[in-house]
């Protein structure tokens, strides 16, 4: 039986790093994508049996949900990356502004079902079905829960849950 991350509430997880920069100067150069992973995954690798492999196995998915966001947002307001950990998962949160970047819906990568955003007219997903895919094939290659929801008014956010165990297939 898989196990599966206890909801996406914060409140089980324990706060590790946050990074908030303004969305102008983080879409001003594409090496950021790079260079934040690289600092969230060593922070993400901490406590390991083997640090650098769990960092760098990660990487590749942090990488792609950066990249997403840098993809997906406009020019004005501030983006903000967010560590947690708990026990058994480790909490990648992405907030930035840009409502319309994603639609009116919401993805559950984990069911590859489209799921209504509350308080919200109906919509669609706007990202094409690639990326769709890929965060269902991130969520299974990494055994992780990732989501994508409103983020208050006018943001989105991005969540995924990865295991902390080591046993990556």
């Amino acid at each position: 039986m898989e196990e599966e991350a206890p909801g996406f509430d914060d409140h089980a997880f324990a706060p590790m790093v946050s990074l908030e920069m303004n969305v102008a100067m983080f879409k001003s150069r594409w090496q950021f994508c790079d260079r934040i992973t690289e600092y969230l995954s060593d922070i993400l690798g901490q406590g390991h049996h083997d640090p650098a492999r769990y960092s760098n196995f990660l990487s590749v998915a942090a990488n792609e949900l950066i990249e997403l966001a840098f993809r997906s947002t406009g020019e004005l307001g501030r983006i903000r990356f967010s560590l947690y950990r708990s026990a058994a998962f480790n909490r990648l949160r992405i907030a930035f502004p840009g409502e319309e970047a994603f639609g009116r819906k919401h993805t559950n990568a984990r069911s590859a079902e489209y799921l209504p955003v509350p308080d919200t007219e109906s919509g669609y997903l706007v990202m094409k079905s690639d990326g769709t895919v890929l965060l269902s094939d991130l969520a299974t290659i990494f055994r992780a829960a990732i989501r994508i929801e409103k983020d208050g008014g006018q943001g989105i956010q991005i969540i995924a849950d990865f295991p902390s165990a080591e046993d990556f297939r």
